[in-house]
């Protein structure tokens, strides 16, 4: 362990470290411990780019087609296709209202597909590095095994203060006028499942129905001085079964935008951010206190850490066990009907407990999900953390579910809840009930 008496020379090391990295302008997460760009990814992207290059998965020439043995070979269902038609892309002169952005994905990749465009754009989630990003070319004098790892070009929106410095993703929310441009002076929103409805879906289409709750999807804004942007004629917030009305969807693997798929979408871009913070601050504290140790002489004994550390680790994987079991989940007023058979496919995905309950059930009544706990609890994300970090994260998990914990960011959790969910870790989550049988009774 550190001593005490030595913490006016970790202060002088740490500030020494923190004023390099200052002058080197450079990110941090391209330095020790995760140097993201230097990084060999091991994400499911990079597993379809290795059968790619090997020869064992062939992609067609044609872009459509090409989208098609991609998302097959990634296991992205079409239900999941939601479309976005505001210029929030690097793609953003080929988007528009009549042209819109699809974006497709499953439980840790996300593909974005705009057709006759130059590109497919995807990113998948690496446990360690977080989200790594990729365009595939559709260039017809490209060859069709032209996947290629982007970091710069991604970057610059993906690893910036709206993702909180960390490589990430987001949900933008705008308001957006009949090109799709952004009306910058009207601002906008990030979504999560914490956001009210009403700030919602500006700048995407929504098929289904919000049982009547206002939001901003499938509305183009009119810019007036000096007021809030008003609604234009065009399209209108009705409840829309299907685009084929206001788009030509023949071109997309679907005709829906699901609210259901926006809703699961919403969710887990934030749990995906909240699982690579996590990663990121336990990795740099362990770093961070093995090079004290290190400087000073000092041994770290194996599964003991300084307090300092232990509260750095702390504040790193909080926000995702809050998180993670839907603490500031916006209530829902009206139910919520999807379009196309996402919700089915979602739950479908399981895996169910002895009672026939699965995490991925949907409410859709008065909250996302029937039981108040993120499925990606069984993501690699998570159960590839940092052995520090999952062990956190398990441990509060427990106390939360076991009652343990009660205070106010898990008093959503009702008494049923808890012991709804905790059976179903039980049945289905061999990691984690091993590791709640070692917890103190």
């Amino acid at each position: 362990m550190i001593s005490s008496l030595k913490f006016i020379t970790v202060i002088a090391l740490t500030g020494a470290a923190l004023a390099a990295r200052a002058a080197a302008q450079t990110q941090a997460y391209e330095e020790e411990p995760i140097r993201y760009s230097a990084s060999e990814a091991h994400d499911p992207v990079a597993a379809v780019r290795q059968k790619i290059a090997s020869g064992e998965l062939k992609l067609p020439a044609a872009g459509r087609e090409r989208l098609d043995v991609l998302l097959r070979a990634l296991d992205v269902p079409a239900s999941s296709q939601v479309m976005v038609f505001s210029k929030t892309s690097f793609q953003a002169p080929k988007i528009s209202p009549q042209h819109p952005r699809a974006i497709l994905f499953n439980d840790d990749t996300y593909v974005g597909y705009i057709p006759n465009s130059d590109f497919i754009e995807l990113a998948s989630t690496d446990p360690r590095l977080g989200t790594i990003f990729y365009t595939l070319d559709l260039s017809p004098d490209r060859p069709a095994t032209n996947l290629i790892r982007q970091t710069d070009n991604c970057l610059q929106c993906h690893g910036e203060s709206m993702t909180r410095d960390t490589p990430g993703l987001l949900v933008r929310s705008i308001f957006a006028d009949s090109t799709g441009q952004m009306i910058t002076s009207a601002g906008g929103f990030l979504s999560t499942h914490e956001s009210p409805l009403k700030e919602r879906w500006g700048g995407w289409y929504v098929t289904g129905s919000a049982g009547g709750e206002f939001h901003m999807g499938n509305t183009t804004f009119i810019e007036q001085d000096g007021k809030d942007p008003q609604p234009s004629a065009r399209p209108t917030r009705r409840d829309l079964e299907d685009l084929s009305a206001v788009i030509d969807t023949s071109a997309y693997p679907s005709a829906h935008s699901d609210i259901v798929a926006l809703l699961v979408l919403e969710h887990q871009v934030e749990a995906h951010n909240r699982f690579t913070r996590a990663a990121y601050g336990t990795l740099r504290a362990l770093r961070d206190e093995k090079v004290l140790a290190d400087a000073l002489g000092e041994k770290i004994d194996a599964g003991h850490h300084s307090e300092s550390t232990t509260s750095r680790i702390k504040a790193s994987c909080e926000p995702l066990v809050q998180y993670l079991l839907m603490s500031g989940e916006t209530k829902l007023s009206h139910p919520i009907t999807g379009s196309s058979s996402f919700a089915k496919d979602l739950a479908a995905r399981g895996p169910r407990d002895s009672k026939g309950r699965s995490l991925r059930d949907l409410d859709l009544q008065h909250r996302l999900f029937r039981y108040p706990c993120s499925f990606l609890v069984y993501s690699k994300s998570m159960t590839q953390l940092p052995a520090e970090a999952k062990r956190y994260v398990y441990h509060r998990l427990f106390e939360v579910l076991s009652g343990k914990d009660t205070s106010n960011a898990f008093a959503h959790v009702t008494s049923g809840d808890r012991a709804a969910v905790s059976q179903i870790l039980r049945d289905t989550h061999a990691e984690l009930r091993d590791a709640w049988a070692r917890e103190p009774r």
